[in-house]
């Protein structure tokens, strides 16, 4: 296996890093691992995503299905149903997320306060 060079602008890990490090791809990894194996839904994805636009979360799921992080179903109902479900790669990606969620809920306090001393 090859390693990419992080610090070069053409590395493609530059740009995995940069769609699976929002938080809109935290918060729906973590949804779609909490309901796994089962598959969840796109309105149920954005009503459990607060604040999520429509386009936004389009955006998000789009990029993970491309990126072999999770699969999309289409269901031909009127309306379209469409579901979404992680794949193993996607579970793997749960651990790392939900480490840096963690890591973030324990450090926030610390953060907001070096943040308002640096406005000082």
């Amino acid at each position: 296996m090859t390693r990419g060079d992080l610090f070069s602008p053409e590395c493609p890990t530059r740009r995995l890093l940069d769609r699976i490090g929002s938080k809109w791809t935290s918060m729906a990894v973590k949804v779609l691992a909490e309901a796994d194996p089962e598959e969840v839904r796109f309105a149920e994805l954005r009503r459990r995503m607060p604040g999520v636009s429509q386009k936004m979360l389009s955006v998000t799921l789009q990029n993970l299905v491309h990126d072999g992080l999770a699969e999309r179903r289409v269901e031909p109902t009127v309306p379209v149903r469409v579901h979404y479900r992680l794949t193993p790669l996607g579970l793997s990606l749960d651990g790392p997320l939900a480490a840096v969620r963690t890591w973030a809920e324990e450090h926030m306090a610390e953060i907001d306060l070096a943040r308002a001393s640096a406005k000082r």
